[in-house]
C-alpha cells in the first residue's frame, strides 16, 4: 500500500482478533427493509456498474461504482434508512404488519418524529413521515445548505435552524424530543440510545444486498471496498452485511475527512472519542462524534481506516465529473481514498457515490 497512514492502521487492526466476537447491535440482514421498500413505487435498485475508464485512470483492474444519486428521488443512500425506521416504528406501535391498515394510519397520525441532520437523513425521515401520515421536525445546523432546508420543508416537515455545529443540533433535537415527548430518530447512537439508530442502519443493508446480488450473478467479487463515514452508519451497515453474507471477503477500508476522524480515533483509543477540527467541505461526513453502534461493529468488520483532505475530496469530484458521474466531496470521498491508497493493478475495487450534487 502506498499510504503510510493506511498501512499503520492495517497493522493495528490485524494484530487483534477483532472477528472473534460479534458486537453488532443492528440487523445485518436486508429482508425486513426490502419487504417494506418493495411495496413503495419509488423503490428500485440504484445503478451498480463497472467503470472501466475510471478504473484505468486509478490504476486498478476493475471498479464497480454504486451510484446513490437518484435513490428514491431523494438523492442519497439515506433514503433507505430514515424512511424504513419510520415505517417500522409505526408498525411496532400499531401492532399490525400492513401500513395501509386503518390502525396503522390512525397510529401514524399521532406520531411526531424529530431528528437532527446534515441534510440527507432529514430528507429521509421527512419523506417517510409524510408517506405514512406522521409528522416530522428536522433540526439543521447553520452549516447545512439552505437547499436541504427547502427540500425538507417541501415534504411538509418543520425545519428548525440551529446556530452552531451538527453536534449542537443533535443535542437540541434530543432535548426537544424529551421535552415534548416526540420520537427522536437519530442516525447516530450512544449509550442508552441504540434501538432506533439500529433501524436506520438496517435500512442501509438494502444497498449492500443490491450489490451482493450483482456480484453473485457475475461470479467475481471485489478485493477492496471503500466506505465513507460520518458517524459511521453506512460504513458499519455495509461492512456488517459483507461479513455475514458475501461469498468472498474483501478488504474493507473506512474513509473519513481528516478534519473529523472520529471513528479512527475511537478505534485507536478503544473507546468513543470526540474529535475536534475545522469545518470540512465533506459536509455529510463532517461529524466529530462516532455512532456507538458503528464503532462497536467496525472494530471487528473493518480492515483499515484512512483520512482524506478537502482538496483530495474536491479533486475526486472533478475526476468523477470527467467520467460522467456528478456528486459532492462527501459523495466522492471513497474515490479519493482509492486514489490515495493505490491498492494495485490487480485489485478489484468497489466504491459508493453516496449522494448527488447539491442543487440551488
Amino acid at each position: 500500500m502506498s499510504d503510510p497512514l493506511y498501512c499503520e492502521w492495517m497493522m493495528i487492526l490485524n494484530k487483534s482478533p477483532l472477528g472473534a466476537e460479534n458486537h453488532r447491535l443492528f440487523r445485518t440482514e436486508a429482508t425486513r427493509p426490502l419487504t417494506l421498500l418493495r411495496q413503495c413505487p419509488a423503490y428500485q435498485p440504484t445503478p451498480f456498474a463497472a467503470q472501466g475508464d475510471l478504473a484505468a485512470t486509478l490504476g486498478v483492474a476493475s471498479l464497480m461504482v454504486k451510484d446513490e444519486s437518484k435513490r428514491m428521488r431523494l438523492g442519497s443512500f439515506k433514503a433507505l434508512g430514515g424512511a424504513f425506521a419510520v415505517a417500522q416504528m409505526i408498525i411496532d406501535v400499531a401492532g399490525v404488519s400492513d401500513l395501509e391498515n386503518p390502525v396503522a394510519k390512525t397510529t401514524a397520525k399521532g406520531m411526531t418524529f424529530i431528528t437532527a441532520s446534515a441534510g440527507n437523513h432529514g430528507l429521509s425521515v421527512a419523506a417517510g413521515a409524510r408517506l405514512f401520515g406522521a409528522q416530522a421536525i428536522v433540526y439543521l445546523s447553520s452549516a447545512v445548505p439552505e437547499e436541504f432546508a427547502e427540500r425538507i420543508r417541501s415534504l411538509d416537515a418543520r425545519v428548525v435552524r440551529v446556530d452552531g455545529s451538527y453536534e449542537l443540533s443533535v443535542r437540541e433535537a434530543t432535548a426537544a424530543a424529551d421535552k415534548n415527548h416526540w420520537l427522536h430518530l437519530a442516525d447516530g447512537s450512544w449509550d442508552g440510545y441504540v434501538e432506533r439508530p439500529a433501524l436506520v442502519m438496517e435500512g442501509y443493508t438494502v444497498l449492500a444486498e443490491e450489490c451482493r446480488e450483482i456480484y453473485l450473478a457475475k461470479g467475481v467479487w471485489p478485493t477492496h471496498v471503500f466506505l465513507q463515514a460520518g458517524v459511521g452508519g453506512l460504513a458499519a451497515a455495509v461492512a456488517g452485511h459483507i461479513r455475514e453474507y458475501w461469498d468472498q471477503q474483501p478488504e474493507i477500508i473506512v474513509v473519513e475527512p481528516d478534519a473529523a476522524p472520529c471513528l479512527r480515533e475511537s478505534i485507536s483509543a478503544n473507546a468513543m472519542t470526540k474529535v475536534t477540527g475545522p469545518l470540512s467541505n465533506m459536509g455529510r461526513l463532517d461529524c466529530k462524534d462516532a455512532s456507538l453502534i458503528a464503532f462497536q461493529s467496525l472494530k471487528q468488520d473493518a480492515d483499515g481506516f484512512i483520512t482524506i483532505s478537502d482538496t483530495q475530496a474536491a479533486d475526486a469530484v472533478v475526476l468523477l465529473a470527467a467520467h460522467g458521474i456528478q456528486t459532492t466531496p462527501s459523495g466522492g470521498a471513497s474515490v479519493a481514498a482509492l486514489g490515495k491508497v493505490n491498492p494495485g493493478a490487480e485489485s478489484r475495487c468497489m466504491v459508493i457515490i453516496t449522494e448527488g450534487p447539491e442543487e440551488g
